[in-house]
């Protein structure tokens, strides 16, 4: 017999949120076709096509520690491509794109300091399919100076701090834009997006949906005033404002 489910919608903000009672299961393993060792940061300029290899820091890169400004598992050239890929841990800071870049079907098996981070000017970045799990802090974090955009869709990420940061206070500001489509965020978890919305961010997301233990806890976006003095961003709202953060097709379960 199939089982009854019962929904009910929620305004969150500009969001209609759907709450939905049942459970899903997202998998994270990795059936990785052998593994490989990285004492030095991977430089790609073009195509890398791991082949389903599983990647794991060692040496410097093996620390498997939070600090700051540790070397990538991989340094994508402008316009590289990052594909078929398992980041193993410890991962370091796993990606860094220096401009645009695309990652597809990459897994972080354990976030590192942070799963990719994003420069440049004018930078486009598609991260397409995939998923990330155990990002204590920021799984993706968006650095760059002006102009392109991030898309992030048919993702997946459990056990998360945010899934996406525009950075708070860098040196350098710039307003950003970013997509986040067709993921599933699986609980604990904090916020999807954190943007700065005097800086002029635009988040939006769509066909999202928030699973697992403490789901309900989980912040569609996060808004902050960011500076680029350094200082700690001070987090002004906690909701879609329809302006900074638009979001829609979004199920709590």
């Amino acid at each position: 017999m199939a089982r009854k489910r019962t929904t009910r919608m929620l305004a969150v903000g500009a969001a209609l949120v759907a709450v939905v009672a049942a459970t899903v299961t997202t998998q994270f393993a990795s059936a990785a076709d052998g593994d490989e060792v990285v004492t030095a940061s991977i430089q790609v300029d073009g195509v890398f096509d791991g082949g389903g290899k599983r990647f794991i820091g060692g040496g410097d890169l093996g620390d498997g520690g939070q600090a700051e400004g540790q070397d990538a598992l991989f340094e994508l050239a402008d316009g590289a491509t990052l594909t078929d890929v398992v980041l193993g841990s410890p991962a370091a800071d796993g990606v860094h794109c220096a401009g645009s870049c695309t990652l597809r079907d990459v897994t972080w098996e354990d976030v590192g300091e942070d799963a990719a981070t994003f420069r440049g000017s004018n930078a486009t970045v598609l991260i397409e399919g995939g998923s990330a799990a155990s990002g204590t802090d920021k799984v993706f974090q968006d650095n760059r100076t002006a102009g392109g955009s991030v898309t992030i869709r048919n993702f997946a990420v459990r056990d998360f701090g945010k899934l996406y940061r525009s950075c708070g206070n860098c040196d350098e500001q710039a307003a950003r834009t970013v997509t986040i489509e067709n993921v599933t965020a699986t609980a604990p978890g904090k916020v999807l997006a954190g943007v700065n919305a005097n800086l002029g961010d635009r988040v939006t997301l769509s066909d999202i949906t928030i699973t697992g233990s403490g789901a309900g806890d989980v912040h569609v976006c996060e808004l902050f005033e960011g500076n680029d003095t350094g200082a700690e961003p001070v987090k002004i709202a906690t909701e879609p404002d329809g302006t900074t953060c638009v979001a829609s097709g979004v199920t709590v379960q």
